[in-house]
């Protein structure tokens, strides 16, 4: 390889070239800036110390020259409306762009890179003799716009609006301002960078931009405006401006990362959002790769292009995924301003999921007890019990009046009390007459393993052991309303007699010897019926199939038959056996009732508007489309015992195009609440074949969110939740009240006494013949978990504070 021409004199531009340089001096390299030396767009980057770690492994000169410019810090400050609460631990470091920039400037003339600025390259035809063409030339790429089919690139705009400046303010810390006007919140990504620079990004929604009256390139009325509102929090210091526009962030991806001998590098192959901080990291970790494969293969530059993807792209694409989430948050920090301070700081530090309780209770123990107090404090004051559980939405309202907000002076200093420590997964729960010893629940999974609806010996020996495991609810699998019900010969039923005493000697083990409580999901599979079990055959239909139903006749698969659009008739016979099988589920002792209305089954399949397309009342509005599942839970909860609770699952989206809205959610949410639901199971997808779910740890916990804090009504959520720890953060940060496992409890019958084990619960409620394993249980469980900690506290890359 004798020539690397690169487009785009950003940090992973140049890091790229150093890298590479060093390691193969007789490679040419250029690099085409089109600004000058000293121009710089934004004010500061900021770094981890695991990042920071990764260049001295790399270039120990760069590393020394960054490290001598870097601002650090080890504490995050959540600040709301003049509350504070600091979380330390956090090893950070920032450092004015343009100064890094300088350094690498340098570092590339040390080691005789070829620098050539106020050069805007349009024509790549000029590097012809190019072995490779490394376009890093930034979010608006004009090389990758050029191949954009070749490059497969999508960019989405995300909805919040943000403005990058400056300000001479000194701050201690990374600091999250909070301030709530009028108009919505406004919030401010604030850290300092060098001595006397602070970089300040102001982010609100959509709607607080519109109603503040803010004009995307007027930076005298953002500033006037921003610092009347943030006044406190400046202290007197002004806003900089540098080309500072409101925009909103562009989320770009590319299906390939090169074509031909141009390779992507930088934000012009995929971009993080600015809340996690790793838009520069981002781009000198891919350089970091590139240059790894590029050296690895001198002589096979395709070889090397497809190393870089192969060891990079996955790690880019959690990193872009983290930055989502962690984006959603603050799209929508409205809701979540409702919540007690701590609980709203503790959401806030664990947004993006990467991190937990236990990571930040290991960095900072006292935050987390004030996190925990508050939860303790507050767990049962904001629940109106009313013959069934509501939750009330504001507990945080300040009422600003006018637009010139004054300082607020309700200054809350941290509470220096100690409490004894909870397991918030191991509080009670109440709804309606049932009280629930934790919220742990085992989803509903099916097992496929009845005859003729009837359930037997592995189903009390399933729901048996989970609940002397010591899970606080037990939701049964899917049980059909009636023989046409079922999803495939193995579904249990409850549409007879004999199935109903069946059903009861379960829900009788249960009572007697636990104090787990036991729900039962009634369904109807629609037209996702008369399927082979599982592991016989995905999504084939039986040979003796019976007639499908459902809310138009469209299929869910194409090996299935087409369903029948159901009548008016055909509602009443739905109706009449939903409500039956209530009467039965009574009858059988069940403590609580979930209507299946997910996944597409047959309720479902009248939600959402891929699988109802009917022209009638029943069709187009959700206020049309919600009208027969709530007929029947309606029907259902007039026969069901009214100290008895009531859920319903609902598919909060469906992971492909034109589906269910999040506008549609809220509208169903409200109407079985007001309906009578006292808590609603939210899931997602499985609507149709295609769908395409982004799935990652805790990943549904998002609609959760959005059910619970906007319709005020409690949520179970559910999806690769896998230990207490998660459980725990879910919990104390809001997402849900309830937590429902799959997998993990299909793995372990005892995941809840080992998590009670690990989190050192005491409780009478093991089951006499077991009580004698917890002196053994106990103790290895406080040492394993000591041992994990010791495994985290030594992962946790030293600080580079000086």
């Amino acid at each position: 390889m004798k020539k690397i021409t690169i487009i785009g004199g950003g940090p992973g531009g140049l890091y790229f070239s150093i890298l590479t340089k060093k390691a193969m001096p007789n490679c040419q390299i250029d690099v085409y800036e089109r600004n000058k030396p000293d121009d710089s767009f934004g004010f500061g980057v900021v770094f981890s110390d695991e990042t920071l770690g990764e260049f001295l492994m790399r270039d120990t000169r760069s590393y020394e020259l960054i490290r001598s410019e870097f601002a650090y810090w080890d504490d995050i400050i959540i600040a709301r409306d003049g509350q504070t609460v600091n979380s330390s631990g956090n090893g950070f470091c920032g450092c004015s762009r343009k100064t890094l920039l300088k350094l690498l400037h340098q570092r590339c003339r040390e080691e005789g890179v070829n620098l050539h600025f106020e050069q805007n390259v349009d024509d790549l035809s000029q590097f012809a003799d190019s072995d490779i063409i490394v376009a890093c030339d930034g979010i608006g790429s004009a090389i990758r716009t050029q191949y954009k089919e070749e490059f497969g690139t999508k960019i989405k705009m995300m909805k919040n609006r943000f403005v990058w400046m400056g300000s001479t303010k000194p701050l201690d810390a990374f600091t999250y301002f909070f301030r709530t006007t009028p108009f919505g919140t406004i919030v401010a990504h604030s850290y300092q960078y060098e001595e006397g620079m602070s970089t300040w990004i102001f982010e609100c929604s959509e709607e607080t931009y519109q109603k503040l009256g803010f004009e995307v390139t007027n930076e005298t009325d953002t500033i006037q405006k921003i610092a009347e509102i943030f006044k406190e929090e400046l202290d007197g210091h002004p806003l900089i401006s540098n080309k500072s526009h409101w925009r909103q962030f562009p989320h770009v991806t590319n299906e390939k990362w090169f074509h031909n001998n141009i390779v992507l590098v930088g934000d012009a192959k995929a971009t993080a959002h600015y809340s996690i901080g790793s838009g520069t990291k981002l781009a000198m970790d891919s350089a970091i790769g590139l240059s790894d494969a590029v050296i690895a293969n001198p002589n096979n530059v395709q070889a090397a292009f497809e190393q870089y993807d192969k060891t990079r792209r996955n790690t880019v694409e959690m990193i872009q995924y983290a930055a989502l989430v962690s984006l959603d948050w603050f799209e929508n920090m409205d809701r979540h301003m409702q919540h007690p301070f701590y609980q709203f700081a503790f959401g806030c530090m664990t947004r993006s999921k990467k991190v937990t309780f236990e990571n930040l209770q290991i960095r900072d123990k006292s935050f987390t007890d004030k996190v925990l107090k508050e939860f303790k404090d507050n767990r049962n004051s904001n629940v109106n019990q009313n013959d069934k559980t509501s939750l009330q939405p504001t507990t945080h309202n300040p009422q600003p009046t006018t637009y010139n907000l004054q300082p607020t002076t309700h200054n809350l200093q941290p509470t220096t009390h100690n409490p004894q420590p909870i397991s918030p997964a191991f509080t009670t729960f109440k709804l309606r007459d049932l009280e629930l010893s934790n919220r742990i629940v085992m989803a509903p999974m099916g097992q496929y393993s009845a005859e003729n609806g009837l359930v037997n010996n592995w189903h009390l020996v399933h729901y048996g052991s989970r609940a002397t495991g010591g899970v606080g609810l037990i939701l049964t699998e899917m049980t059909a309303v009636s023989p046409n019900g079922r999803i495939t010969l193995g579904c249990t039923g409850i549409y007879n007699e004999n199935q109903v005493i069946e059903w009861k000697k379960i829900t009788d083990f249960i009572h007697q010897n636990t104090s787990t409580k036991i729900g039962i999901q009634l369904g109807h599979s629609g037209r996702k019926g008369a399927i082979k079990k599982p592991w016989e055959g995905q999504n084939e239909p039986i040979v003796k199939a019976w007639e499908l139903l459902s809310a138009s006749p469209i299929p869910f698969h194409s090996k299935m038959a087409m369903p029948k659009e159901m009548t008016l008739e055909d509602m009443d016979q739905i109706t009449a056996e939903f409500v039956q099988a209530t009467k039965n589920a009574e009858q059988a002792g069940f403590d609580m009732i979930e209507l299946q209305g997910h996944h597409g089954f047959l309720l479902a399949s009248f939600l959402s508007p891929l699988t109802n397309t009917r022209t009638d009342e029943f069709g187009g509005s959700i206020e049309n489309r919600i009208k027969f599942p709530l007929r029947v839970f309606t029907e259902m909860r007039k026969v069901f015992p009214q100290q008895k609770p009531m859920s319903i699952r609902i598919s909060a989206s469906d992971w492909a195009e034109n589906g269910i809205s999040e506008e549609d959610v809220i509208d169903i949410a409200n109407a079985f609440k007001s309906a009578g639901a006292d808590i609603i199971n939210v899931s997602t997808g499985n609507t149709v074949a295609n769908q395409k779910p982004q799935m990652g740890r805790m990943w549904q916990t998002p609609f959760s969110d959005l059910v619970r804090n906007t319709v005020h009504i409690p949520t179970i959520t559910a999806g690769f939740i896998q230990d207490i720890d998660q459980i725990n953060t879910i919990i104390l940060n809001g997402r849900a009240d309830l937590v429902a496992l799959g997998r993990p409890l299909l793995a372990d019958a005892n995941f809840v006494r080992n998590a009670q084990a690990y989190e050192n619960v005491q409780t009478d409620e093991i089951p006499l013949q077991y009580k004698m394993g917890s002196s053994h249980l106990y103790p290895l469980k406080t040492a394993e978990r000591k041992q994990v900690e010791s495994m985290k506290k030594a992962l946790k890359p030293k600080s580079n504070k000086k």
